[in-house]
């Protein structure tokens, strides 16, 4: 990699410093062929100029092609450290949004770091260099002018700026949120706004916050045009300097070749303008992507784990407690729990009580502060996190479908999955009917927008089941589905996980009789468990669950 970066600085240094030779080497030509000298003296410089043209096209090209290449093997060598941070899972949160944004804009930066900031910084130097030399050679005064022009164009404009970017960019970010928040406020808070009367004050507030958005923009565009078309005047101003100390002071064929030698030489200067406010945006970029990399795993895996248990699983967790961050109440707190092969247990509670905090307990995603969980009597902290989750899983809230056929898809979980075994999937899943009218080779819409709520679910099951882990996983399956497809989704999902050991978190009841037992958290610890038929005789939160649910569905068949 640093063999390629050196061979792109020289061949694009050597590009300008061609076109630097080009232009010298033609004024040089011009104003002596005007002098009507022999042929043979014009002959060297002939040849230069078409030594120089060439030089030139072949250079750039070799330039942009070790350039290009570099910078898109730094792009893919951080996003492969990226993916490779974010494989364990990290105690730092980042939104799905935040992450594609780190996994394509961030990653972009380091691109940019290269192609658009050091290779215009190295070729700048070596051309700026060049051209003050030949000024000192034909005349040390023109030379003192053109250092000026140069440092005011390639070091005084670029810092101006990366400033300018500083500043405006702390205030831009802000505005950007602040106008966000009312523009979803007025969208998602429309009915309630209206209801109270404060649909035009919220509405003003928007207008506002898109005044002071669009005025900051309008500064930031004046400083970006501003800023470059200062650096062309401070090129012109230098090249008329140069001419009026040159003219009484040397002939014309130095002075041809000093002021057009001089007028090339900011080319590689003046885009480092605009690298210096790009340059802000790559170190923000290259400072979230550290943060990435820098956060500490969620769990901590041992250096020498122990092979996982093979056939089928107990697991045992006793008196776990697990707390997100320091100072803030358990999610968990002494829990515990026994899932004998086949057994099936439904996890009900309200909203916040640490159901999916145990599942995520279960699968190695998050660290428990105390307790133990127990793998055929194998501590799971000393077995690799990632061998556990490979046969403790299933169904997630919001499965992901990808852009290609329902049988790849499918074949995520079994690679090697034949079409009897998927259709016995599907089939298991409930979906064969789906499967059949679609076709396996057709087409979904990258996140299921192809699918109803019910089919990506059952999608899902059926790739869970072709997983066919020892224990199964399921994490609210029926989340924003409605009251008829929800029901059939669970009565499917305990048809199909018969005889499996099964945990199941659901916020519904119906089939519940069904499981083996059922267990109620409330902040984080067990309050009640046992039988459907038991549990909605006792006074509690699963038969105020009960009693409500058959409410609604008496309320609803109405």
């Amino acid at each position: 990699m640093r063999g390629r970066l050196v061979a792109a600085m020289a061949a694009g240094a050597a590009a300008d410093l061609a076109g630097l030779g080009l232009i010298g080497a033609s004024a040089w030509l011009i104003t002596r062929a005007a002098q009507q000298p022999s042929i043979a003296a014009l002959g060297l410089a002939i040849v230069a100029v078409r030594a120089f043209a060439i030089g030139k096209g072949v250079f750039r090209y070799g330039e942009r092609l070790a350039g290009h290449d570099v910078a898109l093997r730094a792009q893919a060598a951080t996003r492969g450290r990226l993916f490779r941070a974010l494989i364990p899972p990290r105690s730092a949160a980042h939104g799905s949004p935040d992450l594609l944004s780190r996994m394509v804009d961030d990653t972009d930066a380091v691109q940019d770091l290269l192609v658009r900031c050091l290779l215009p910084v190295f070729a700048a130097l070596a051309t700026g260099t060049a051209a003050v030399v030949l000024a000192v050679t034909l005349l040390p005064a023109a030379a003192l002018v053109l250092v000026a022009g140069l440092l005011v164009a390639g070091v005084v404009l670029p810092l101006g700026s990366w400033r300018a970017a500083r500043r405006l960019g702390a205030s831009l970010a802000p505005a950007r949120a602040e106008l966000a928040e009312r523009v979803a406020d007025l969208v998602h808070g429309a009915a309630d706004l209206a209801a109270h009367g404060a649909t035009g004050r919220a509405r003003e507030a928007a207008f506002d916050a898109d005044a002071r958005l669009a005025a900051l923009e309008r500064r930031r565009t004046v400083v970006n045009a501003g800023l470059p078309a200062l650096g062309v005047l401070v090129q012109g101003l230098t090249v008329a300097a140069i001419v009026l100390v040159a003219e009484p002071a040397v002939d014309s064929v130095a002075f041809a070749v000093l002021a057009l030698t001089a007028l090339v030489s900011f080319e590689p200067v003046l885009p480092l303008i605009a690298a210096g406010e790009r340059l802000v945006e790559i170190r923000a970029a290259l400072r979230r992507l550290k943060e990435v990399g820098e956060a500490p795993p969620a769990v901590v895996a041992r250096a020498d784990p122990r092979p996982m248990p093979q056939g089928p699983l107990t697991v045992e967790i006793r008196d776990l407690v697990v707390r997100h961050a320091p100072g803030r109440a358990a999610a968990l707190n002494g829990v515990s729990l026994t899932l004998t092969p086949g057994r099936r247990v439904a996890l009900v509670g309200p909203s916040g009580a640490g159901k999916s905090t145990l599942l995520a307990a279960l699968m190695r995603l998050v660290e428990p502060e105390s307790g133990t969980i127990l793998i055929n009597g194998v501590d799971v902290r000393d077995l690799d996190p990632d061998a556990v989750r490979a046969r403790l899983t299933g169904l997630t809230q919001d499965p992901y479908v990808f852009r290609t056929t329902v049988r790849d898809n499918l074949r995520l979980a079994a690679p090697d999955a034949t079409d009897d075994e998927l259709g016995r999937a599907v089939a298991a899943a409930r979906l064969a009917d789906w499967a059949t009218a679609t076709g396996w080779d057709t087409m979904l819409g990258e996140d299921g927008r192809t699918l109803s709520g019910g089919q990506l679910q059952r999608l899902a099951l059926a790739r869970a089941l072709l997983r066919d882990p020892p224990v199964m996983l399921l994490d609210e399956p029926t989340e924003a589905l409605d009251e008829p497809t929800a029901d059939a989704l669970v009565t499917d999902l305990l048809d199909a996980t018969h005889a499996r050991t099964t945990v199941l978190v659901t916020h519904r009841l119906a089939r519940l009789d069904q499981v083996d037992e059922i267990v109620v958290l409330e902040q984080g610890a067990i309050t009640q468990r046992g039988h459907h038929d038991d549990l909605v005789e006792r006074p509690g939160h699963y038969r105020e669950l009960w009693t409500a649910e058959r409410m609604i569905g008496h309320s609803g068949s109405g």
